[in-house]
């Protein structure tokens, strides 16, 4: 079994409305979609978003790194074009999405191999049903509370609350939609957007008020600052943007600077890598989220089959992506019902 052929093309789904952070704002989720052929026919298909605000890399960055390595794959199997991609003496220099990409189509590649489903493969012993959050964009308060509200009412009980600087509207907007929905999670994401006097107003202004986890606070390379928030909060503080790697995960796990981690396959460089991280917190006794950017469905539905992998270690699962896009995909091997996720039959 060896690869013949990678081609790449540029994909794009409509979002229901635009998608809005501290860091960006989307209207349509765009990517970049790999597909591996092997000479008996076999293909494996990987996908990378565009997220220059997040990883560096924008389509043309992600296309590029592709095509760089296409001769270097090229009539390798699946197995030992994996261990080129991640190897010491491998492949360098390429972003950690397209690195990403090209990893989810390998391994579904050697998955077939073995005649095992991508559930089998990773260690999954029988299809769970899953929750995920939904993302409510940074916008004027009032906005926010009537998403929250659609959300809520279409069967979301965990919202992914969007907040930026502004610790005022921060404040207002999270008190309003916990007031609104008592029976709702609520996870905060400020996607670095604070101080650390700003955070530690915030929790103070919010005491009494159930809300599940903080999300990366601070900008990601003040673990200090990170840890003085940790230390102080009865809220649980996520690290996201602080960790894409295992290196990163192991600074912040060992300095306690958060209790939980994010991990992502578009940080971190895809599914080998996030089993790394995911060992490491589960040796160290450390509960994860397992995240999404705004991604295709064939990244969403890889890293579904992981999240049922490790579902010991995964507390928080944000893959809201496809509730996000303007219409169905058929493309997904999960089914959507309101928060909750099941593998078709």
């Amino acid at each position: 079994m060896k690869i013949i052929n990678i081609q790449t093309e540029i994909k794009k789904i409509p979002l229901k409305s635009p998608f809005i952070t501290a860091l960006r704002r989307v209207e349509n989720v765009e990517f970049v979609r790999v597909t591996l052929t092997c000479k008996d026919g076999t293909i494996g298909i990987g996908e990378a978003p565009a997220t220059k605000a997040i990883t560096g890399e924008g389509i043309e960055e992600i296309l590029d790194s592709i095509e760089r390595v296409k001769s270097v794959l090229n009539f390798l199997s699946p197995s030992s074009a994996l261990e080129m991609l991640h190897g010491e003496d491998g492949i360098k220099n390429i972003g950690s999405s397209a690195k990403a990409a090209l990893d989810m189509a390998l391994h579904r590649l050697i998955a077939h191999s073995q005649n095992l489903s991508m559930l089998e493969y990773l260690g999954a012993k029988e299809p769970l049903k899953l929750q995920t959050d939904i993302t409510i964009s940074l916008n004027d308060a009032s906005v926010m509370l009537e998403e929250a509200n659609k959300a809520v009412e279409s069967g979301m009980n965990i919202l992914k609350i969007k907040l930026g600087s502004d610790i005022t509207h921060a404040l207002h907007v999270t008190q309003n939609i916990a007031k609104a929905f008592p029976q709702v999670k609520l996870i905060i994401d400020a996607n670095q957007a604070w101080s650390v006097e700003d955070a530690l107003h915030y929790i103070d202004a919010l005491q009494g008020v159930e809300i599940e986890l903080i999300e990366q606070p601070v900008i990601a390379k003040d673990l200090e600052g990170l840890k003085r928030i940790t230390d102080y909060s009865q809220i649980p503080i996520l690290a996201d943007e602080a960790v894409f790697s295992l290196e990163d995960a192991k600074k912040v796990i060992q300095s306690k600077s958060a209790d939980m981690i994010n991990i992502k396959l578009m940080k971190c460089g895809g599914v080998s890598k996030a089993i790394e991280i995911l060992e490491y917190a589960r040796a160290n006794d450390v509960k994860c989220m397992l995240g999404s950017m705004l991604e295709g469905p064939y990244s969403i539905n890889i890293a579904l089959h992981l999240a049922m992998a490790y579902s010991d270690v995964i507390k928080y699962i944000d893959l809201d992506s496809p509730l996000l896009y303007k219409e169905p995909s058929d493309e997904l091997e999960f089914l959507f019902d309101g928060c909750e996720i099941s593998l078709k039959a």
